[in-house]
């Protein structure tokens, strides 16, 4: 730890005070070493008119309109089918064309059920019945209209069981593990998990695996409620009757329509029975609130639950089986639902048929005032000013589509189902999908591409944190280096504050799913980008519910809306500067960096394996195994760990040292370019760009991901066990951690090809970097 470090952690560290960390992030770094005064893809001239076209662009942010327009969007319910859903995406179009976009409405028609029965109840050793419903809470002035769905998971199967309740803790899978060291089997159960530690449409599907009939999903106070803070109205947090809804839908087969894998929902194209469908899930499953929890938790009997599976709530957790008995009925109209999708265009100048796409959605679970809205309303901000500056005479290089999504919640369908819909034009011209979702008063946190690392820290450090007045970047390195320098910090955690503290770059992150980024990283392989804030906000308490509404947002979300603004600045300027730099602003060396990174990890993970199996096998055997046990906690025997062998990971260490070489060799010939203005002929230019826009899409295996043809990306993907959560070359990673070694030599090699496909493609564009044509 350097003593510059160590003074920026002292200051923030002794006091924890937003005041504090601000002036960790000011302080002079005497590591660091300044990228330089150039912006990348730009000539110096070319950047003072970037710079200029960009404060100008800032100068017509307003706090004011969004607020009024986040008022207006989240004024009533707001969910796919709603009539406000509509009258939201008509209003979009009419602002898209007022301020002189060319817009337009894509419908899509998706299988969309909707609950029309739904029934929990406790019918042993007493009864219960649940009131599944939010009521209105005072001085939120929507919570009481009408037009709002119940509350359920979308894509969950209709049923109707009576079983005896298990408590699964989080519900995923080293729960299970554990309920079977207990010898409980949720085999003809219903299962009660608790919100959390994963996505929430594997707590059902691993419940189903496991042989369950039926599955309840609350949120515990601990994780989002009054442990946490006060509960809303007092405070943001989730109140008792709080409920969160979320789509159940299998991702890890595919996102959007179940019923159209692969290619669009538009009118008229053929769906799949639902039976055939392979990302529904098989068993009826709830949200409800921990107030309707309780009395169901507090009916179980069995064995205590660990430690670590104990809620907030007043009450001792058992994990049952029984002797709670309930019934859960689940009902549904399935039916194809019209979506919504709002495209907007302003062409560009010499390279119209190259594309940067901005994009950010607009249906909500109920009200959505915080999820989308808030992110929303800063995307209208950037169409305005855009086309203000169109307006008055700037056009963009390229051209610049902007797109609100409907049917985000129910698991991306909108972006799904035009991405698919558009899939070969998108991959001729797309060189940028920027998405937003979420935003709120906090840290600026942004995952995706990292060829696009340089020019994201580029722009952050031009943008000023509202709160602190240091730049945003700086915000964020500060908060990398204190969270890694926690006690609990994780191995990630602090890999991240390293390369965070050395003054250069601050890391991006991986991207996994769960939002509308995900068809076109994933499935299409377009350089994306994911941007946000957040973090000091308290909207995890009402995430998913009907108190995600206007008035909560403004007072526990970003009251002044200045942070609205902020994303807006970020935003705008990544899309300004993707759609009017000469070269392309990507830096490979980034990504190979990264890379690096990722593929140490898998060595390292296949030596803590094999010590994970030598201790076992040495030192372990079933008495001492039971002699090391806690006494009160009856357990099996362990499984025996198979023995490691030596996974063979030479094909990617050879595959990424060769492209280290190759990145080498491109940037000391885009150095020599820039260095002589980029002055390129008109046509190799467009070659050069041409490639690299492409350059992600040599990163997917047309096979796709083992098991899920749908993702292509052999680089970062959700993973088949976390949902939302990335995996880092995740064929190899998942096969690891199934024990697949085998399996983990073949994805190697899989993954070492797309890694040569990149680096031959960027061979060829240093060729044309060095070479000079007339």
């Amino acid at each position: 730890m350097s003593t510059t470090i160590t003074r920026k952690l002292g200051v923030a560290l002794s006091c924890l005070s937003l005041t504090c960390l601000a002036a960790a992030a000011a302080m002079p770094d005497a590591t660091m070493t300044p990228a330089g005064p150039e912006m990348l893809g730009f000539t110096p001239r070319g950047a003072a008119q970037e710079r200029d076209l960009e404060q100008r662009f800032d100068s017509r942010l307003s706090a004011s309109e969004m607020r009024a327009w986040l008022k207006q969007l989240s004024s009533e319910p707001n969910q796919v089918g709603s009539p406000h859903d509509k009258a939201n995406a008509e209003f979009l179009l009419a602002q898209f064309r007022k301020w002189g976009w060319n817009a337009h409405i894509e419908v899509f028609d998706v299988l969309y059920p909707t609950p029309t029965q739904e029934l929990v109840e406790m019918v042993g050793p007493t009864s219960f019945k649940a009131t599944l419903h939010e009521p209105p809470v005072k001085d939120d002035r929507t919570s009481a209209l009408g037009g709002a769905l119940p509350a359920y998971n979308v894509y969950g199967a209709d049923g109707d069981v009576t079983a005896p309740l298990v408590y699964v803790n989080y519900g995923m899978a080293g729960d299970y593990k554990e309920l079977a060291r207990y010898g409980i089997s949720v085999k003809g159960k219903i299962v009660i998990a608790r919100y959390g530690k994963g996505w929430r449409g594997l707590k059902p599907q691993l419940a189903y695996e496991h042989g369950a009939v039926g599955c309840l999903i609350y949120s515990d106070p601990r994780d989002d409620g009054y442990f946490n803070g006060d509960s809303y109205p007092n405070g943001g947090w989730r109140p008792p009757e709080g409920i969160q809804r979320g789509s159940v839908m299998n991702i890890g087969q595919y996102p959007g329509d179940p019923t159209t894998p692969g290619y669009g929902s538009v009118p008229g194209a053929k769906h799949l029975p639902v039976k055939d469908a392979a990302s529904i899930l098989r068993i009826p499953v709830l949200p409800i609130s921990y107030a309707d929890a309780t009395p169901l938790l507090q009916a179980l009997g069995g064995p205590l639950a660990p430690a670590s599976w104990r809620g907030a709530l007043p009450l001792t957790y058992h994990l049952g089986a029984g002797p709670a008995q309930v019934h859960l009925m689940v009902k549904s109209e399935w039916s194809l639902k019209p979506i919504y999708d709002v495209i907007a265009m302003l062409k560009g100048s010499t390279d119209a048929n190259e594309w940067v796409i901005r994009g950010n959605h607009h249906d909500g679970w109920v009200f959505g005032a915080w999820d989308p809205l808030a992110g929303t309303v800063a995307l209208m901000g950037e169409a305005k000013a855009l086309g203000a500056l169109h307006r008055r005479g700037w056009v963009p290089k390229r051209t610049i589509v902007y797109a609100s999504w409907d049917g985000e919640e129910p698991m991306l369908l909108g972006s799904t189902e035009w991405a698919e819909t558009h899939a070969g034009e998108l991959q001729r011209k797309a060189v940028l999908y920027l998405n937003s979702d979420t935003n709120a008063r906090g840290f600026l946190s942004v995952g995706g591409s990292h060829s696009l690392q340089h020019m994201v820290n580029q722009v952050a450090a031009g943008v000023t944190d509202p709160e602190t007045k240091v730049s945003v970047q700086q915000r964020e390195r500060a908060l990398m280096e204190i969270t890694g320098a926690e006690l609990k910090a994780s191995p990630m955690d602090k890999e991240l504050a390293r390369l965070a503290a050395g003054g250069g770059d601050v890391p991006m992150s991986a991207l996994g799913s769960g939002s509308d980024y995900s068809p076109f990283l994933d499935h299409l392989g377009l350089a994306t980008l994911h941007v946000e804030f957040g973090g000091e906000d308290a909207d995890a308490g009402i995430y998913h519910s009907r108190y995600d509404s206007f008035d909560h947002f403004i007072r526990f979300g970003d009251p002044t809306f200045e942070y609205e603004v902020a994303l807006a600045q970020v935003a705008g300027h990544i899309v300004m500067r993707m759609a009017d730099a000469a070269v392309l602003p990507m830096r490979f060396s980034d990504f190979s960096a990264t890379l690096d990174r990722h593929v140490k990890e898998l060595h390292e993970e296949v030596d803590a394996e094999r010590k994970a199996a030598q201790r076992q096998h040495g030192l372990l055997d079933a008495n001492a195994y039971q002699l090391a046990a806690d006494p009160t906690h009856p357990v099996a025997p362990p499984e025996r760990l198979s023995d490691v062998p030596n996974v063979d990971l030479a094909p990617l260490d050879q595959a990424a040292e060769r492209l280290q070489q190759s990145v080498k060799a491109y940037e000391t010939a885009y150095d020599a370019r820039a260095a002589a203005g980029l002055s390129i002929p008109a046509g190799q230019l467009r070659e050069i760009n041409s490639l690299m826009a492409s350059m992600e899409q040599r990163l997917l295996a047309e096979a796709g991901l083992p098991g899920r043809p749908w993702y292509k990306n052999m680089i970062q993907a959700p993973g088949l066990l976390t949902g939302y959560a990335p995996k880092t070359i995740p064929a190899v990673r998942e096969a690891l951690e199934a024990r697949n070694w085998s399996g983990a030599e073949q994805y190697a090699v899989a993954t070492a090809k797309v890694l040569d496909d990149y680096r031959m493609q960027l061979d060829r564009i240093t060729a044309l970097l060095t070479v000079t044509r007339r």
